[in-house]
Formats: C-alpha cells, sequence, structure tokens
C-alpha cells in the first residue's frame, strides 16, 4: 500500500529534545489570539512528545561508551533480524507470530492468540528505538524506517483497528499492544502521516475507552489503572488531545490513597493484585515504573499531577519496596507468578529472568520517581539505590542483558555519581500483615516469610505460568547473606527444585496436578490466624496452615531475632495416606556445588546421590552457606542430588532446555498421616560450624516455652525476649492471654520493656493479657488499651481489635 510518508522523505531523528520557546510579544489582536493559544498548545504537545521520547529512550549516556556501545551495537542486530525476517501477510507479520485466532474467544488458546499482537508491536519498538537510537549501525536506515511504517499500518489493517473485536487476554488489548503501539508513534512521529496517527488513536479509543477508566473496579485497578493511564496519556500526547490527557491524570488519583481490602497498597506497606496476591516485585514494580514516567511526563506542563495522594506513592519507595530489596534482588515471595518466567522459549538470547532482573528494574522505577520527589527524597533513594548496585555482586546492574537501556541509562547515571554516596542496607523486620509476609533484616543477611490465609493465595497460577508453585504460601523461608547464597532462587531454583520440598514449608506430599488449585489466586486456605508481633527489630511471626488440595493442618512459628530464627511446628495433622515433611532447608548449590555437610562434628559424603537418616542431630552446618541446631532432631533427615528440570515444567511459554543443578536438603519426616507431629530447630545464617556447635551446646539459651497446637512460645534471656503464637488463650510462661493473639516482649537495658500484640484473626473484640512481671508504669499505650495495670505484674486490657488490620499494638513500660 501507498502512503503519504513516501512522499515526504525521511527525517533524520536525533537524540535532542524539543524546547518550548516562548518569546515576548505586544498582546495579539482578538483574531489572532486564538490561533495563538492554539500554537502554543501544539507546542507544549510536541514538548510532551519529546519528553516522552526521552523517557522510552534514556538519556545522559554515550553510545560509544560501554556498556551502552555493546547494547546497542546488539540493538542493532536484532532490528535487523526483525526487518529482514518481516513478511506481511493475512493474520500475521512474522510467521513465528501469528495472532489470526480461528475460534477467537477467551479461551488459553485464544490468549496465546492475542498475546502474538503484543509481540508484533514489540518487534516494531525495537526496530524504532534501532532506527532513532545512535550507534546501533541502522540510526536513520530508510529500510528500517519503510519496514516499521508498513508492520504499522499491516497490524492496523489486519488487526488492531476501530472495527475489531477483542479476543483472547484483555490486558493484550488494553494495555500491552496499545503502550507499544504509542511509543513506536511517539519515536516515529514525524515520518508517520497525520491521517495515520488519527487511524491509530481511533484503534486505542476503541479499545481503551474513556470508560476503562470511569470506575476504579475490575481489571482497573492497581498496577493495571496505572498502565491504562500511560495508554492514555501518550495517546493524548500523539494524539494532540488535551481531554485525554486530563482524563489519564486525574484517573491516576484513585491509586494514590491506602486500601483496606483488594488490590493497591496498604498502610503497612503491602502491595496486592488480583485481589489476592502478593505482588510488590511485579505488578508493584510496573505500578511503581508507570507512575514514575507519568510524574516525569506531566511534571511542568498544563497537566501536571498536583493531587496530594501522590505522596502514599513516594512514600512507599521505602515503606513498601525497600523491605523487599536485598544487594539488588526483589525477593521472589512478593512477585506472584513471575519466578516462573525464568528463560522464555521464543527469546532468540534466552536471558534468564530471575529476581536479581526483578530488582534492577525496581531500582531504575526508583531513581525515575526520584525526579517528582523532593530534593530530600531523591538524594536519599539515590543512596539506597547505589547501596544496593554495589552489593549485587552475583548479578550486577549494569551488566544485566536483559534491563532496557532506559533503564541501564538510569542506573548508571547513579553509579558514576561521585556525589552520590552508598546507603547500608537497613537493619529491622517488617510485618505485611496485609499480604502474610514477612522480613527480616540483620547485619550480614535478610530473610522472608512466605504464607497463606483467607485473605492472600497459597500462590498464583494463571496464563499457564507458576504451574507448581503450590506451596510457596506453606511458610516458605527465604534467606540471603550479604556475600553469599544470592544465588539460592538465581540460578535456575524454580524449574529444578522439588516443588514439595520448597525450604521452610510443611508439606504433605500428595501429589498435584500443574495449577492445582485454580487460577488467580483462587487456591486461599481457611485460615484467619496469619501474622504476628513485632517491635520493629525482632518479632514472633505464625501461620495456622492447611496445606493446598489436602487435608494437612499445621501451626507453625517463626521467632526472628539477633542471629537466628527459631522455627516452631506444631499439631501436624493429616489423612492423606501420604508422607508428611518440613524442610529444614533446600540450599542450591549450583551446577556443580559440593558444599560439605557436618553433622555433630561429622563430615558427611559429598557423593550423588546420598541420603542417610540424621535422628537425634544436635546441629548441622552447610559449608558455605550456615548452620541449623535441632531441638528435637526426631525424624531429620539429609539429602544430596542432582534434580534436571526444564522451564517449560512450570511455565508453558517457557524454554525446553534442560539444566540441572544440586541440591542438599535437610528435612523432617513426620510419618505417613502423622498426628499432633513437630519439630523445633534454629536457622543460624552464615554462622561457621565451631559457632553452630557453641549454640547448639548452649542448650538452654534458647528455651521453649510451649509448642502444641494451642500455644507456641519460646524465651531468650539474653536478649530479654519473649515471644508467644496463641492460638488458643492459655498460660505460657510468664504470660497469661484471654483470647488468641501474637505476643511479644522485649526487655532492654535501660530497664524499659516493649510488649507488643497483635490479633491476627481480625476477630478479637477484646483481649487480656496477663505478663507476669513487675511493672513500675506504663509510658505509652495506643487506643486500643482500654486499662493498664501495674504492679508486681502487667495487666492490660484491649478494646476491640478487630478493625487494626492484624497491626501490632506496642505498648511501653518502665520495669519495677
Amino acid at each position: 500500500m501507498t502512503t503519504a510518508w513516501t512522499r515526504r522523505g525521511f527525517l533524520h531523528v536525533t537524540g535532542s529534545t524539543a524546547l518550548a520557546l516562548t518569546i515576548a510579544a505586544p498582546a495579539p489582536a482578538a483574531g489572532a489570539a486564538t490561533a495563538a493559544q492554539g500554537s502554543a498548545a501544539a507546542d507544549e504537545f510536541n514538548t510532551l512528545r519529546a519528553t516522552w521520547r526521552d523517557l522510552v529512550l534514556g538519556t545522559g549516556f554515550s553510545p560509544t561508551a560501554e556498556p551502552f556501545r555493546s547494547r546497542l551495537a546488539e540493538l542493532g542486530a536484532t532490528a535487523a533480524g526483525w526487518r529482514d525476517s518481516m513478511n506481511p501477510g493475512p493474520g500475521s507479520l512474522w510467521p513465528d507470530l501469528v495472532f489470526a485466532d480461528p475460534e477467537p474467544d477467551t479461551d488459553q488458546e485464544s490468549y496465546g492468540y492475542s498475546a502474538k499482537i503484543v509481540d508484533s508491536y514489540a518487534r516494531l519498538l525495537t526496530m524504532a528505538e534501532a532506527y532513532v537510537r545512535q550507534g546501533t549501525g541502522l540510526t536513520g536506515d530508510a529500510r528500517l524506517a519503510t519496514a516499521v511504517l508498513t508492520g504499522l499500518d499491516h497490524l492496523y489493517t489486519e488487526v488492531y483497528n476501530e472495527n475489531r473485536t477483542r479476543y483472547g487476554n484483555w490486558w493484550s488489548w488494553q494495555i500491552g499492544a496499545p503502550q507499544r503501539l504509542l511509543d513506536v508513534c511517539a519515536l516515529m512521529y514525524d515520518l508517520i502521516p497525520a491521517d495515520r496517527i488519527a487511524a491509530y488513536c481511533a484503534a486505542v479509543d476503541h479499545f481503551v475507552p474513556d470508560s476503562a477508566v470511569a470506575s476504579y473496579t475490575g481489571t482497573s485497578t492497581g498496577a493495571n489503572r496505572v498502565d491504562l493511564c500511560r495508554v492514555i496519556a501518550v495517546r493524548g500526547v500523539v494524539g494532540k488531545n488535551a481531554a485525554k490527557v486530563a482524563l489519564a491524570r486525574d484517573a491516576l488519583s484513585p491509586v494514590f490513597p491506602y486500601v483496606t481490602s483488594g488490590d493497591g497498597l496498604y498502610a503497612d506497606g503491602s502491595f496486592v493484585q488480583h485481589t489476592w496476591v502478593p505482588y510488590t516485585g511485579s505488578y508493584g514494580s510496573v505500578m511503581l515504573g508507570g507512575i514514575g514516567m507519568l510524574l516525569a511526563l506531566l511534571t511542568g506542563s498544563s497537566w501536571s499531577v498536583t493531587d496530594p495522594g501522590r505522596q502514599t506513592v513516594l512514600d512507599a519507595v521505602e515503606n513498601a519496596w525497600a523491605p523487599f530489596l536485598y544487594n539488588g534482588l526483589m525477593m521472589d515471595g512478593v512477585s506472584g507468578r513471575a519466578p516462573s518466567r525464568g528463560v522464555s522459549a521464543s527469546d532468540p538470547r534466552r536471558i534468564q529472568q530471575d529476581d536479581h532482573t526483578r530488582g534492577h528494574l525496581v531500582l531504575a522505577s526508583i531513581v525515575l520517581l526520584g525526579q517528582g520527589a523532593s530534593t530530600a527524597e531523591n538524594a536519599r533513594w539515590r543512596g539506597l539505590v547505589k547501596g544496593w548496585m554495589q552489593r549485587g555482586y552475583y548479578s550486577p546492574a549494569i551488566e544485566d542483558p536483559s534491563l532496557g537501556l532506559a533503564a541501564l541509562a538510569r542506573l548508571s547515571g547513579v553509579h558514576n555519581d561521585t556525589s552520590v554516596s552508598p546507603l547500608a542496607e537497613p537493619t529491622a523486620h517488617r510485618l505485611f500483615a496485609a499480604m502474610d509476609r514477612a522480613t527480616h533484616r540483620r547485619p550480614g543477611w535478610a530473610a522472608s516469610i512466605s504464607m497463606a490465609s483467607r485473605r492472600i493465595t497459597h500462590y498464583e497460577t494463571g496464563n499457564g505460568e507458576n504451574l507448581r508453585g503450590w506451596h510457596t504460601g506453606s511458610g516458605m523461608l527465604y534467606w540471603w547473606g550479604d556475600s553469599y547464597g544470592n544465588g539460592q532462587y538465581s540460578d535456575a531454583f524454580w524449574p529444578t527444585v522439588d516443588p514439595y520440598r520448597l525450604p521452610g514449608t510443611t508439606v504433605s506430599k500428595k501429589p498435584l496436578a500443574d495449577a492445582a488449585g485454580g487460577d488467580w489466586g483462587a487456591s486461599r486456605p481457611d485460615a484467619t490466624w496469619v501474622g504476628g508481633a513485632t517491635d520493629g527489630t525482632y518479632a514472633a511471626v505464625g501461620q495456622h496452615l492447611k496445606g493446598l488440595g489436602s487435608t494437612l493442618t499445621a501451626h507453625k512459628a517463626w521467632f526472628c531475632l539477633d542471629d537466628a530464627i527459631v522455627c516452631l511446628g506444631a499439631g501436624i495433622t493429616c489423612t492423606d495416606g501420604t508422607a508428611v515433611e518440613t524442610v529444614v532447608d533446600n540450599r542450591n548449590l549450583g551446577a556443580s556445588g559440593t558444599h560439605a555437610l557436618t553433622v555433630d562434628g561429622t563430615v558427611r559424603p559429598s557423593t550423588l546421590p546420598w541420603s542417610a537418616s540424621l535422628s537425634g542431630a544436635g546441629w548441622a552446618h552447610i559449608g558455605g552457606f550456615g548452620g541449623y541446631v535441632f531441638m528435637d532432631g526426631t525424624g531429620l533427615k539429609g539429602l544430596r542430588e542432582q534434580r534436571t528440570g526444564r522451564w517449560s515444567d512450570i511455565n508453558r511459554g517457557g524454554s525446553t532446555d534442560a539444566i540441572s543443578r544440586r541440591y542438599l536438603t535437610l528435612y523432617v519426616d513426620h510419618g505417613t498421616d502423622p498426628v499432633d507431629a513437630g519439630y523445633a530447630c534454629q536457622l543460624l545464617p552464615g554462622a561457621s560450624a565451631a559457632r553452630t556447635a557453641a549454640r547448639a551446646a548452649a542448650s538452654t539459651r534458647t528455651r521453649i516455652l510451649a509448642n502444641s497446637r494451642s500455644q507456641q512460645g519460646i524465651q531468650v534471656a539474653a536478649l530479654g525476649f519473649t515471644g508467644v503464637a496463641f492460638w488458643a488463650g492459655g498460660t505460657v510462661g510468664p504470660l497469661v492471654a484471654g483470647a488468641p493473639c501474637a505476643v511479644m516482649i522485649r526487655e532492654k537495658d535501660d530497664g524499659t520493656a516493649v510488649v507488643c500484640v497483635a490479633d491476627p484473626t481480625r476477630t478479637a473484640t477484646s483481649l487480656t493479657l496477663t505478663w507476669n512481671r513487675a511493672v513500675a508504669a506504663v509510658i505509652s499505650k495506643p487506643p486500643t488499651v482500654a486499662s493498664a495495670t501495674t504492679g508486681a505484674s502487667l495487666r492490660l486490657t484491649f478494646g476491640d481489635l478487630s478493625g487494626t488490620a492484624g497491626a501490632t499494638q506496642k505498648i511501653t513500660v518502665r520495669l519495677g
């Protein structure tokens, strides 16, 4: 098809940003005023388009300096490949991306066809970038420009137009395809005839009408809402439509307030998408990046985002995202289906996606968001990002081949900025009651706990992804060292690990089908007591576990301390007719690891395969990782094995290439159909064998106060720590609780103590707690405390706790 652009010639697109010029002049005549205003409006749209172009491409780097020189050359080679293989035909633009659906509906097959539309636009965007970027070898290449414009027209004619009814995945039509289409239009704007721009905008308006953001519900919430606003805003810029830009700005506002259910940010730092799924690291990352892009686009324009609620998102950088970042990686427990997207079968470069690559994207988004924050916030965030980058020894962000050039430019800017001082990892405990997650950070290591309840799913599957994530919410305990173990979940862990033996979990070995439990977070256990209490440094965390597709029930508790996490299990009962196990740890040793296992001073074999009963063991140590103290070693077993898997085993779009990794597993075998089984152990990340042995020998240091289906608790006098999970009211050591609750007490050297109480069930309308310890006075207490009696003991009476969302109630006292 012959189009007007062929007669206009090709314009060389440079890296400069268009500037709106204001020239002082006498007041125009009335007739000229309208024309001048129209010209000013056009100039502003041109400025916004140039700004968006810079946001898409990135700025502030030299195309001849590494790592950009090599990446730009690679971009050019990829674009040339797409240009040369493009073959427009009925139902496809490339033969391997057929988007014509013979039976258009919303089944899984149709999802696949609609995804090919997105993939097709993504290739055109790659080609457009290669055309406008310097250093690709195809900068300003006429053949490449012709191919891009031909591709745009073909996709419009064939599938993405205002007369088409969508099929497959709504996301492909409302977010995936239009974002990429509009980015191409912004980059190639000067080459695209006005009638073509109008046609593409009409197609976007058809699939993303104003009604898409009319109400904050359904698929128009959280990260999805931000993505929709991005589409509408850029459509407004490209199509010079002020109403669209204003709509996008205004439609962001419902994203800002904290939510108390469903999708969005919670006051405790949780981020949920798809109603039931912790998603800080995936959808949350998209939301963070999207808001950063829109704030950077609109700031200083006629459509600046002035809603004061935007501060909620800015606060979330440190309240919601930072707690899940460690050495540049984003913890998998808050990334939903994303951990299964390791290597795509359709990715010709086979670049692996993992916790580090997801983390790098978040770091770049934080840098971008800083452009719209206060000077103090921006400076601090750049210091945090620089610290994470410097400590990212396993997978340096600057060397990440999956990181887009714009994101790489933002991170390089921080990396090379000598005025920015790196900030250290915080030392803190955070409980995210709204999404059943906890993080514990100590000098030298960090850990995360993933749980499930009526409010939060066992795991999410959907779109053929994360097919075997069944037990990730069964108390999975992730941990990383400051200079070791950062590849535990990055190095092909998810396709090769035994999905029934995830670290920290208690599971029935009952076989489960791929995607068992249903799509989109449908698998939620009928359990309410999930959560805990924390003073911000230590914590008592618990989970009433109910197995996925299983009769398994258990009570699990974690007491997060200075150099250890004490793990208790009780009431483990199951009638599935299969074995039940608690996995103390399952370390990924890499492709050829031979890390030594020492048990009670004896080094065990490093040959493969190896397994042994370790019943009665007092302690164990895995070289290069840390130690474990068994306070009840009954049923403990060890296993060393090599496992082979494929990404396609856990994600239908994954690579079919076989991968092998070695694992060293320590687990408690509870036997078949156990009744009231239990376990008790300590995890000591980074501990030497000698320190592990010494901790085991100090048998009175950590005192177990209770470990039953009614209560679980410990006391560590050396830390002034007492923690109890009251599954039912009763007496445990010095504490007496009148109803289910979580309690953590920390006595300090200055003669004060903090008493932390929470109602993880969110149902308590009253609660009485007695601490049999002399207390002279109550220094501070929250409004939920109706009365406090001091003296030979402390008696606290709480009012209604059902509306506290499981949050910790802190009472500070002066000891008697």
